[in-house]
């Protein structure tokens, strides 16, 4: 992408920052965010931030593109704030969406979730069949549909990513998160600082984890392809916990066991692994960052200190 106005909201956030800093390089991009779950620290000099929510009227969006990260981003953090999170996470969409559109933006991509496939060992694509057992997945769920409802009633393309797992490290963007950054992220710093990760169940459960940067190029490359619909971003391989664990010891020189607990969460996905034939037939992207190099790098500026 070159020569554009873009809108990144959430854009001070973790994902949001590390797209705003890479767009920013050959476009004009503001950052909007609230600093719920961020901080304008993330952002580099040449990204414009502004102070701001997207429940907000006048919203900078006379853009190119709208990206749509804004919201809510757990399930515990939206089970705790149900009214106020499905105001952010479902009217502000609309509430954006609507400003870029009459402000004459005609591309959009926002965030959804991979959340709403449920508990999966084998690779999920986006045609089969999802649910919402939780307010959070109801409220991206709520944005495709009206994904839809913008894309059929007005001139617009709209493409909605569904993320798996997505990781950075505290070296990165994610230590303003705290307890809701990625477990790689937080069981890093707990090795790190000589601590026991915390484990729920046995460590058997498996996410695809997915890096920032794969996931900041795919949300560049869906705008730029002015892609329509929703579209699944993965690696298409999946590492359970204790392998993750294993792992982070090995790049930090310890050898801390994890602590097991009972898994304190009602609803939980014990496995994910995304099918992301959609997306690379589409735009051809392709994860960049493999487990292994993602792992080394959340734990390079510990070796550094």
């Amino acid at each position: 992408m070159r020569g554009k106005r873009v809108l990144v909201t959430g854009g001070a956030g973790f994902i949001g920052s590390n797209l705003a800093n890479r767009l920013a390089a050959d476009n004009e991009v503001i950052a909007l965010d609230d600093c719920h779950l961020g901080t304008p620290e993330n952002l580099d000099d040449d990204v414009r931030f502004v102070d701001g929510s997207v429940l907000d009227e006048n919203l900078p969006t006379d853009v190119d593109v709208l990206v749509h990260l804004a919201a809510y981003s757990s399930y515990t953090m939206v089970e705790e704030n149900k009214r106020e999170a499905t105001r952010v996470n479902v009217e502000g969409f609309v509430n954006t969406v609507e400003q870029a559109r009459e402000d004459g933006c005609d591309t959009v991509v926002y965030a959804s979730t991979s959340s709403i496939y449920g508990s999966r060992t084998e690779p999920s694509p986006e045609n089969m069949a999802v649910e919402a057992r939780t307010c959070y997945e109801a409220s991206k769920l709520a944005r495709e549909r009206y994904g839809e409802y913008f894309g059929n009633h007005y001139d617009v393309t709209l493409a909605g990513l569904r993320f798996f797992s997505v990781y950075q490290g505290y070296g990165g963007a994610e230590e303003h998160k705290g307890e809701y950054a990625n477990t790689v992220a937080q069981f890093a710093d707990a090795i790190a600082n000589g601590e026991a990760p915390v484990l729920f169940g046995d460590g058997s459960q498996t996410r695809d984890f997915t890096h920032v940067d794969d996931v900041a190029r795919a949300l560049e490359l869906a705008a730029d392809h002015e892609l329509q619909g929703v579209y699944n971003v993965g690696t298409g391989e999946s590492y359970d916990f204790n392998t993750m664990v294993a792992m982070i010891n090995d790049e930090l020189g310890t050898d801390i066991d994890p602590e097991y607990v009972e898994n304190p969460l009602p609803v939980y996905v014990h496995d994910t692994m995304a099918d992301a034939t959609k997306l690379r037939e589409a735009t051809g992207w392709e994860p960049e960052v493999g487990f292994e190099d993602g792992v080394a790098r959340v734990c390079d500026p510990y070796r550094e200190a």
